[in-house]
């Protein structure tokens, strides 16, 4: 991934930038703590740098995205 990817997925997506980060062990073993990741710049910083953090899948349709989870939310797409 690159930054402008990132960039664009959340040019696409209608949620905050925060929900397309991870929260989960790998997270936390980090030592990261989610209100540090709650803008734009910090939400691509931290998937530059560790890629399996970012929720997926992302899916996009028409110039609109969604982050797939759970599955039922394609159907916004749809």
């Amino acid at each position: 991934m690159t930054r402008a990817d990132l960039e664009r997925f959340l040019d696409l997506l209608p949620d905050e930038p925060k929900a397309l980060v991870r929260k989960d062990k790998r997270f936390r073993d980090l030592g990261l703590k989610a209100d540090d990741y709650t803008t734009r710049n910090a939400v691509v910083d931290i998937l530059l740098e560790h890629p399996a953090l970012m929720e997926r899948p992302v899916i996009i349709r028409d110039g609109k995205a969604v982050i797939a989870r759970p599955s039922e939310k394609v159907e916004e797409l749809l």
